[in-house]
């Protein structure tokens, strides 16, 4: 009874721990409701943007009334993300604000994809033409984190720091030895030899369609990020491949020499150096603005214009129902019938971030765009990733437009289905017993083998379903089905091998697609951007992540680098059934 005793005080304490705690954040959060949240946003004179994503995950967009909760101090090892539309505001605010007079950069290590970086870095590229200066500065640098900074007119390295300038690279991770150790036979179903997003269920390395599809993209988007280096840096592009190559930037001293910084300092010493640059004494501050509030000023502007462009973010897995945090079929279809029949949404932008998921949550929406497309201009926005059911979403659109680094493409389906009898019968000592009216009334049964008629059922099924997406790109891209096959069987391009192709229409952001809807309806610069799905308040959000990331947490203290193990094969509870999803979860490094 001690023992229990003791026990129940510990769950006890740690109960009234987080009740505090939480309590504890939401006073310090009301303070800073209270003291920033409530006042009108003004920019002093000489005034720097601060861009701090050292750390931070930049995703589509955070809540509209987003607060810069940094300042709490993390206290519960949140990971706080940036959003890519309030970014891009506040950059384009800072270009035209005569109060601001610069850029104070933090990118060291920030988490983004590949095509969300550009976007960033060509929002900094035109704030340059207004003559106003960029200074970026870490202690250590990401490849990606480098390649935003790299459009800085100064850059500096901690003369301790590091910076990761050595190419890219995808590591998949492979379960048919864990299959096979405990006895469970994924069967597998697929139409195209690049659809590889079942290979690491039956194989113990990539096949050699998987290489070449990884190689040519991997390949595609390093030349891209190096040729936007070597313009920003003026360093020659062989140059600049042969230090990639072969990593020769190995301690902070080689950066400097090798031109990709521009001096070795400590942070208090590019301040001082900005201080000259703002004409100010060593002994004042600097006076900043973060990215949330500066881009609330831009958001106070066109809120009159009768020309409305909603842009509907879909960013995450497809998925079938309501779910938040993924693109739900239900609750996206609801948001593009919604603005089909507004009449004050004069055209619609779907911003696409996602590998693809569900056929069928694919279709339910391809339909809703098919519809919307009869009623006004439809664009679609093709943001890190755009893929096999994110295709599928994307392919009635009158435009597509994607970033020259998008990952996209891979048309094809599969399916997959788990015998776990050798698992249940000779690892665990379980048996069934099934009685059944008819030979398929138990059909699918994962614990035993699939006939052949089953299997014939399922492949039928699944190249069926494959005729339908083609049909659809077909139909919605003006091309045969043999030209759409050509670039089909699963393959995954880049945004710019996608445009060869006549996969995309135009190279650009959010942006770019947002203006081609504007000259569409005749808009000029008079149009209003409205977002869907209406985001939560950001102390829901905050709850909500504070639960994930207690679980999250847990899991990575008792797992350790066994984690991201975990985390695949949490995964393939949404891989049975009929998939559209890209060939694999690609991690470039």
């Amino acid at each position: 009874m001690k023992f229990l005793g003791n026990v129940l005080a510990v769950i006890v304490g740690l109960f009234v721990f987080s009740i505090l705690g939480v309590l504890l954040m939401f006073g310090l959060i009301g303070i800073a409701v209270s003291s920033s949240g409530d006042k009108e946003v003004s920019v002093s004179e000489n005034t720097v943007l601060h861009l701090d994503l050292n750390g931070r995950s930049i995703v589509e967009r955070t809540s509209e009334d987003d607060l810069d909760l940094s300042m709490l101090g993390n206290p519960f090892g949140q990971e706080f993300s940036a959003g890519l539309i309030n970014l891009k505001k506040a950059i384009a605010e800072a270009k035209t604000n005569e109060n601001i007079k610069g850029i104070y950069l933090n990118t060291g290590l920030v988490i983004a994809g590949q095509a969300n970086l550009h976007e960033l870095r060509e929002a900094l590229v035109d704030f340059k033409t207004s003559g106003k200066f960029i200074v970026a500065y870490d202690e250590a640098y990401s490849e990606g984190g480098y390649y935003i900074a790299s459009v800085a007119d100064e850059i500096y390295l901690n003369p301790i720091g590091g910076m990761d300038f050595n190419g890219f690279s995808s590591e998949g991770i492979f379960f048919k030895g864990l299959f096979e150790k405990i006895g469970v036979q994924p069967e597998i179903f697929r139409v195209g030899e690049f659809k590889s997003a079942v290979e690491p269920f039956i194989l113990e390395k990539s096949s050699p369609e998987s290489r070449l599809q990884t190689q040519s993209f991997l390949d595609d988007m390093n030349q891209f990020a190096l040729q936007g280096v070597s313009e920003s840096r003026g360093i020659p592009f062989d140059s600049l491949k042969k230090i990639n190559d072969m990593m020769l930037v190995r301690k902070p001293e080689d950066a400097v020499t090798y031109g990709l910084a521009t001096e070795l300092l400590y942070m208090d010493q590019v301040l001082s150096k900005m201080k000259e640059k703002l004409g100010i004494d060593e002994g004042d501050d600097i006076k900043t603005i973060n990215a949330t509030d500066l881009s609330k000023l831009a958001r106070s502007k066109n809120l009159t214009s009768s020309n409305r462009i909603a842009v509907i973010i879909a960013e995450g897995e497809i998925v079938g129902g309501n779910a938040d945090g993924v693109i739900s079929s239900e609750k996206f279809a609801k948001e593009i019938r919604k603005a089909r029949k507004d009449d004050n949404i004069k055209a619609i932008v779907l911003r696409v971030n996602s590998p693809g998921g569900s056929v069928v949550a694919s279709e339910v929406i391809w339909r809703e765009m098919a519809e919307a497309k009869k009623a006004k201009p439809v664009y679609v926005s093709m943001g890190e990733v755009a893929a096999s059911g994110g295709y599928y979403i994307s392919a009635p659109a009158d435009t597509i437009v994607a970033q020259p680094n998008t990952i996209t493409g891979s048309i094809g389906i599969f399916g997959m289905i788990f015998n776990a009898q050798e698992l249940l019968n000779e690892h665990l000592g379980i048996t069934t017993d099934v009685v059944k009216t008819g030979e398929l009334s138990d059909f699918m049964n994962p614990t035993r083998p699939m006939t052949e008629v089953e299997r014939n059922i399922i492949q039928n099924t699944i190249e069926d379903g494959y005729e339908t997406f083609v049909t659809r790109v077909s139909e919605g891209r003006g091309m045969s089905p043999e030209a759409v096959k050509e670039v089909a069987s699963g393959r995954v391009w880049t945004g710019n091998q996608a445009k060869e192709r006549g996969l995309v229409d135009v190279l650009g952001g959010l942006n770019t697609t947002i203006e081609l809807a504007a000259a569409r309806i005749g808009a000029g610069d008079d149009y209003r951007v409205v977002y869907y799905p209406t985001k939560k308040p950001w102390f829901e959000t905050i709850m909500e992540d504070l639960g994930n990331n207690v679980q999250i947490k847990i899991l990575q203290s008792k797992l350790g680098p066994n984690y991201a193990i975990y985390k695949q094969v949490e995964k393939l509870k949404s891989y049975e059934g009929v998939q559209a999803r890209m060939s694999q979860e690609f991690i470039i490094k």
